[in-house]
């Protein structure tokens, strides 16, 4: 009887066990990341943790997409623009990380469910269709991006503030060639 109790025991700890890490590993990465930075971080340190969060998570977006629209592009400057997006945001997102890791801010392993959905839309669209589609999302991208980058530069942690300003002249390049790409191909 005790060994049957004990048995019965055992594995419903270990159901729910498993159930706490299948909860886990289906939240959000960004809703992790801010929740860690929530309990590790101190009120000032707060804000900065949610930008570096929100651009680790957005950069991974762009270099994603960018691979996606060098395989599905048809227009060159579309794939010229994605590569560009590729190498760009890739070192910005070194830079991020090595500035997260100084300043102990957990940044998400994966980008966020409206990042990842941005990336699935796009999924199945190919040629002209997939260029259209995807100038658009990165004019809206990087419109939210500078507005995003412009607030940090702002900010009263140097270090990011730093970063924010460093960055924010590309990602208005961006911007503008997104635009003029978007122009171009909407006509075709």
């Amino acid at each position: 009887m005790k060994k049957s109790f004990y048995l019965a025991s055992v594995l419903a700890a270990g159901i729910a066990l498993q159930a706490c890490n299948n909860q886990q590993s289906s939240q959000d990465s960004v809703d992790s990341a801010e929740a860690v930075n929530d309990s590790t971080l101190t009120n000032q340190q707060d804000d900065p943790a949610e930008f570096m969060v929100e651009a680790a998570s957005g950069g991974m977006m762009e270099v994603e997409l960018g691979k996606l629209a060098q395989a599905n592009a048809n227009h060159p400057r579309v794939k010229s623009f994605a590569q560009m997006m590729v190498a760009d945001h890739t070192a910005a997102n070194t830079e991020l990380m090595t500035l997260a890791q100084s300043k102990n801010v957990t940044l998400p392993q994966t980008m966020g469910e409206d990042h990842q959905k941005m990336i699935d839309d796009l999924k199945n669209k190919k040629g002209a269709d997939f260029d259209k589609a995807y100038m658009d999302m990165m004019v809206d991208d990087h419109k939210e991006g500078v507005n995003l980058f412009e607030e940090a530069a702002t900010s009263n942690d140097v270090e990011v503030s730093a970063f924010a300003g460093k960055i924010l002249p590309k990602l208005k390049i961006h911007l503008d060639s997104a635009q003029a790409i978007h122009d171009a191909v909407k006509q075709k």
